[in-house]
C-alpha cells in the first residue's frame, strides 16, 4: 500500500510529546512490512527551531515539512503549514490510505476537504484530543460544529488508544462500529542493553543510596506537577534522604513549579534536569525508584510504557487511560489527590520486594502487549479493511 501519514509535527520534535515518536515508529515499521509510507508534517521542532529541509527520507520514510507562518504560534498548538494544502490537491489520489493523526487543526481540515472531494479513505487517530471540556473548551466547540464533526463522521475509522478514548468518540456521535482500539506501542530494542544503575546519579551527584522519584515528561500545567510537589514536600519529612527529579521541556510551567518548589522549602531536594532524550533518558529510568505522573488527565502516556521496559515501578492518576493496567500490577493508579500520592511513593520507596515485583511485571507487560509488531499488525489489518470496502 502507499500510505501518507500527516501529523502536525514529526521527527525530531520530540518536545511536542507523545504523538511524534508514536508516528515516526509506526512510520518505520510499516515500512519494513513492504508499504510505501509518505509523512506530511509542519517544520516546527521546538519552541524556536524550525526544520531546515523541506524534504528528506528518514529509515525509508519521505517526510516533506512544510513552513508554518508563525512558529511560536506552533508551539502553542496553532499548525499553519497552508502549503500542505496544495500539496494534498496534487497528490492524494496517488495514497490507497491516508492516517490522520490529530483532530482540531488544519491539517485534519485539509485532508478531510481534498479527501472527500477525491474519494480517498481516511483513519483518524485524535492522540487523546477527542474531549472538549478540557482547555480551550469554547474553541473547541466552535471548531466541532464548522469542522469537527464533520471530519469524524467522515473517516472511515477511527482510533481509540484505550476504552476511555473510545467512550469519548460516541459521545462525539461516531458508532461503535467505526471505532477500533489500537494501543501505542514502544520500540522494545531500544530496552534490550540497558544502562548499568548508578550512572544518571553520578552524573548528577546523587547519592548512590539516596532514594529517587522521577518525574519525565513535559513541564506543563496539566501534568499535576503541582501537587507531585505538595507531596513530595510532605513525605520528605518522613522519609530521609529522598531526591525528586523532574526532567522533561518546558511547556509554560516552569516558573511556577520552580516558584512553588521554593516555597515549599524542598529546593535542595528537587532537581531540574531539562529535557532528557536517548541514553541520558534511560539512565534516568533505570536510577529511579519510582516513576510518577500525577496528570490531571492524560490518554495513553508512552513514558509509562519506558519506565515499565526499565523494570521502574510506575504511579499514575486514575485520570490516565491505562489507569486499570497499572493499578497493582506495575505500580499504583491513585485519584488526584495529594495525600494518596504520597502515600503510594511511600509504600513503593519502603518496600524493595514490591519495586521488584512491579518493575518485573512492567518488562512482561510492554513485551506481550505493546511491542510495535503487535501494535502495527492491529493497525495495518484496519488499513486493509478500510482499503477493501473502499
Amino acid at each position: 500500500m502507499k500510505i501518507l501519514q500527516v501529523s502536525p509535527c514529526f521527527y525530531p520534535a520530540w518536545a511536542y510529546g507523545g504523538p511524534v515518536p508514536v508516528v515516526y515508529h509506526l512510520s518505520r515499521e510499516l515500512v519494513k512490512r513492504g508499504h510505501e509510507v509518505v509523512v506530511y508534517t509542519t517544520d516546527t521542532i521546538d519552541v524556536t527551531t524550525r526544520q531546515k529541509v523541506r524534504y528528506t527520507e528518514i529509515e525509508g520514510i519521505k517526510v516533506f515539512y512544510f513552513r508554518n507562518i508563525s512558529n511560536s504560534l506552533a508551539w502553542r498548538r496553532y499548525f499553519l503549514p497552508l502549503g500542505m494544502s496544495f500539496k494534498l490537491q496534487k497528490e492524494i489520489r496517488n495514497f490507497d490510505i491516508i492516517h490522520v493523526h490529530g483532530f482540531r487543526d488544519l491539517p485534519s481540515v485539509f485532508v478531510h476537504y481534498h479527501a472527500k472531494k477525491h474519494g480517498v479513505p481516511y483513519v483518524l487517530q485524535a492522540h487523546g484530543s477527542v474531549i472538549t471540556f478540557f482547555q480551550k473548551g469554547m474553541p473547541k466547540k466552535v471548531f466541532d460544529r464548522i469542522w469537527g464533526y464533520r471530519i469524524l463522521k467522515d473517516a472511515s475509522k477511527v482510533i481509540a488508544l484505550t476504552k476511555m478514548e473510545a467512550e469519548q468518540y460516541k459521545s462525539m456521535g461516531v458508532s461503535k462500529d467505526k471505532i477500533e482500539i489500537v494501543p501505542n506501542g514502544i520500540d522494545l530494542s531500544k530496552f534490550e542493553n540497558l544502562p548499568k544503575r548508578g550512572e544518571f546519579k553520578r552524573k548528577w551527584g546523587i547519592d548512590d543510596g539516596q532514594k529517587t522519584v522521577l518525574y519525565l515528561a513535559r513541564i506543563y500545567k496539566f501534568k499535576g506537577l503541582d501537587i507531585l510537589a505538595e507531596a513530595f514536600a510532605d513525605l520528605s519529612k518522613e522519609i530521609e534522604n529522598v531526591k525528586l527529579i523532574i526532567a522533561g521541556p518546558d511547556d509554560g510551567y516552569l516558573s511556577p513549579l520552580k516558584k512553588l518548589v521554593t516555597d515549599l522549602e524542598i529546593g535542595d531536594k528537587v532537581l531540574f534536569t531539562g529535557p532528557l532524550y536517548g541514553e541520558e533518558k534511560l539512565r534516568a529510568y533505570v536510577d529511579a525508584d519510582v516513576y510518577v505522573l500525577p496528570s490531571v488527565y492524560e490518554t495513553f502516556p508512552v513514558a509509562v510504557l519506558e519506565a515499565c521496559a526499565c523494570g521502574t515501578p510506575v504511579i499514575v492518576t486514575d485520570r490516565c487511560g491505562i489507569a486499570d493496567i497499572v493499578d497493582n500490577k506495575v505500580g499504583y493508579a491513585v485519584e488526584y489527590n495529594k495525600d494518596q500520592l504520597r502515600n503510594a511513593i511511600i509504600k513503593v520507596l519502603n518496600n524493595e520486594g514490591l519495586r521488584r515485583r512491579f518493575g518485573e511485571e512492567g518488562k512482561r507487560l510492554v513485551r506481550d502487549q505493546f511491542s510495535w509488531d503487535v501494535v502495527v499488525a492491529k493497525v495495518e489489518n484496519i488499513y486493509r479493511n478500510v482499503t477493501r470496502s473502499g
